[in-house]
């Protein structure tokens, strides 16, 4: 069920990420970026729906944390460089750190314990 959660929550975030990258005038390279770990975060997480076993599983899930944290700094570089304003950006890193969180709540349960992700 918290795949789910999570395939869900990272598809929209996904869209919310195209949506803003294409209205970003200059900066390709750094939009490109953003777009890519971005977007990336949900593709792994459906990849590890379809993992070979309990490793593969863990290690999609990690590839999407890893790419929450990228994420989260693409969004804090352009609030601070003033490419996307503040609200906008404190709303995509408030979801981020909340994919960020479920992810994970989803490795260490997969680990089958507490670990720090």
């Amino acid at each position: 069920m918290a795949e789910n959660k999570l395939a869900d929550m990272s598809t929209k975030f996904a869209i919310q990420i195209l949506k803003l990258t294409e209205n970003i005038k200059g900066h390709y390279s750094l939009s490109n970026q953003l777009e890519r770990s971005g977007t990336s975060i949900g593709a792994n997480i459906r990849e590890a729906n379809y993992a070979h076993g309990k490793p593969d599983f863990i290690a999609k899930l990690q590839i999407a944390l890893k790419e929450c944290y990228e994420t989260e700094y693409w969004l804090e570089l352009f609030v601070k460089s003033d490419i996307l304003n503040r609200e906008n950006g404190a709303d995509l890193y408030i979801q981020c750190g909340t994919l960020r969180r479920l992810l994970i709540a989803s490795i260490n349960t997969a680990k089958g314990g507490k670990h720090d992700g």
